[in-house]
């Protein structure tokens, strides 16, 4: 699945992969082993903790097409001289600031 979108199947391997966390843990607590593997859970903690990102900030990822469209209206509103936000131009249309004849 790609980095940008965040769906359905990507989140249920997450959910799986919390709950696996959970029952190794469990598992070790259990058997009086927790703190002696301690390496296997930094690792499956560092993969858990990667993945929890990546769903925490889905919504800032963009789809090509919503990307494209973000451009387009980025580039519109870049490429304009003209300033509405300049109280002191009475001529804002003619875009040249502030020089008055």
């Amino acid at each position: 699945m790609s980095e940008e979108v965040y769906g359905p199947e990507r989140a249920q391997r997450l959910v799986t992969l919390l709950r696996v966390l959970a029952e190794r843990i469990q598992e070790l607590d259990r058997t009086g082993r927790l703190l002696d593997a301690a390496p296997e859970l930094q690792k499956l903690l560092g993969n858990a903790r990667s993945e929890l990102f990546h769903y925490e900030v889905r919504s800032t990822y963009d789809t090509p097409e919503v990307a494209e469209s973000r451009r387009i209206v980025e580039e519109a509103l870049g490429d304009s001289e003209l300033s509405l936000d300049d109280p002191d131009d009475d001529e804002p249309w003619r875009g040249g600031g502030k020089s008055k004849a």
